[in-house]
């Protein structure tokens, strides 16, 4: 069974982006949607898709 959320750490490796750039982008909703279980960050995979499609070549640029 494929997982259905990402910890911060997952999505630093999926996107090849340092963590301390995800929290910036979390800070500045810029990046994926994402939630809190407890202190932990997590993203569900259905909304880094969907980010993930959307920034593709030719869409907005995110720092």
């Amino acid at each position: 069974m494929p997982a259905k959320h990402l910890s911060i750490r997952d999505l630093s490796d999926r996107l090849g982006v340092p963590v301390p750039t995800l929290y910036r982008w979390n800070s500045h909703q810029t990046g994926p949607k994402y939630f809190r279980a407890g202190r932990h960050v997590r993203y569900r995979l259905a909304d880094v898709e969907a980010w993930e499609r959307a920034h593709e070549a030719g869409g907005e640029r995110v720092a």
